[in-house]
């Protein structure tokens, strides 16, 4: 079994991919006094217009800022089908913003206390002998855990067990034991010290889930859909069941790998993980819309979403290598809070939200705080290749900058 995309890459090397024959639709809406807000939708459709190097096969996009509303889809380059803009996609790591409301949620019931260690609330998950420091729920949720990556030191699958292997459903339990007591080779430990840095690690959120499940004594599927999806409305959001693959529902993205062979392969029927899901751009920015305007989490908790971690001495702590947290005047230091990214724009804005990978699939959602800029998109890939920055950026650019 392998795990797709553990690792999350910086907004510009994850957020998009582009395409040929790029259609956009403009939805304008008046501003006060009559004047019509300024998205620029010509920089907009040229965004997401393919170039041969960009390994993409489709893109579908969703722009709001000043009231105003764009949204563009591109043509499947590899059937020259359509594209439209309620197509459905796999949202990869955008679940975990969704993890974090549901633990954060628990900790204002006061079923959870976010500063008390994984290792009271799940003994014996955690080996004693190789994690002997306590590790928070906030760290499993700010990224400063110091836990092993999903799978470390597993063999790398080839390309085409990837294809293969994403018929696989397995679930928290399963990737949790497979992580730290695997067979046939030595188990990981730490990192690095709980919260000494911040580094990005998917696995933190393996064991979220299993605490989810734990504390509530109901599925992942079912606390989502009960405390996020159902209360805004994303009626086009699903997640996985249980040891079972689906494909996409239609209208959908298709997403392509290629085997060894050259074949390309449309991967958009997959098992996951339990916190797997597909969605729209329009349901994903009504997540954001909901999240950020405080509709699922009250002001205490609402305050985690924007705060990075920080030092003993004040300072946002030092991420851990120089994959992620790259960009602006905090270069090399914490950019994840509890659940999102921070990511700033050459004005000095920050954005926050949160990017996505599964296989064949690289999607985002990020706005400014206020709600006054938001942008959600997704790619389906035409190759193995990650070469989405270039794309990203004059998406992200265009969406925000104008």
């Amino acid at each position: 079994m392998s795990l797709r995309h553990p690792s999350a890459i910086s907004l510009a090397a994850l957020t998009t991919a582009a395409a040929l024959c790029a259609v956009a639709v403009a939805v304008p809406a008046q501003a006060a006094g009559g004047a019509t807000p300024g998205l620029n939708r010509a920089a907009l459709r040229e965004a997401i217009a393919l170039r041969p190097d960009d390994g993409a096969a489709g893109v579908v996009a969703e722009v709001h800022r000043d009231g105003e509303t764009w949204r563009g889809t591109s043509g499947d380059t590899v059937t020259g089908k359509p594209l439209s803009t309620r197509a459905h996609f796999r949202i990869g790591s955008i679940s975990k913003p969704m993890e974090a409301v549901i633990l954060l949620q628990l900790s204002a019931e006061g079923r959870v206390d976010l500063d008390q260690s994984v290792q009271r609330y799940l003994p014996g998950l955690l080996p004693e002998d190789r994690f002997k420091e306590p590790i928070t729920v906030r760290q499993l949720l700010n990224h400063t855990s110091g836990l092993p990556q999903d799978l470390e030191g597993a063999p790398a699958a080839s390309q085409d067990e990837e294809i293969d292997g994403r018929f696989d459903s397995p679930g928290f339990d399963q990737i949790i034991e497979q992580t730290l007591r695997p067979e046939g080779r030595p188990g990981p430990g730490p990192r690095f010290s709980p919260g000494t840095r911040q580094e990005y690690n998917s696995f933190g959120y393996r064991v979220a889930g299993k605490l989810i499940e734990t504390l509530t004594g109901h599925s992942f599927h079912d606390e989502v859909t009960r405390r996020v999806l159902k209360p805004l409305g994303m009626r086009d959001t699903t997640t996985s069941l249980p040891g079972r693959a689906a494909p996409v529902p239609r209208p959908y993205l298709p997403g392509y790998l290629p085997r060894s062979s050259g074949l390309l392969v449309d991967v958009n029927e997959q098992g996951g993980l339990p916190s797997s899901m597909t969605s729209t751009t329009a349901d994903l920015d009504r997540f954001i819309t909901g999240l950020f305007s405080g509709r699922l989490l009250r002001p205490a908790q609402q305050a985690e979403l924007f705060t990075v971690p920080r030092g003993t001495d004040g300072k946002p702590l030092p991420y851990a290598d120089s994959s992620n947290c790259n960009q602006g005047p905090a270069k090399g230091t914490a950019c994840y809070s509890v659940g999102l990214m921070s990511f700033p724009l050459p004005d000095g804005t920050l954005l926050w939200g949160k990017t996505g990978s599964d296989i064949g699939y690289k999607s985002g959602v990020f706005a400014t705080p206020d709600l006054n800029r938001r942008a959600v998109y997704a790619a389906g890939t035409s190759s193995a290749a990650d070469r989405a920055p270039a794309i990203a950026q004059r998406l992200a650019l265009a969406a925000f900058t104008g």
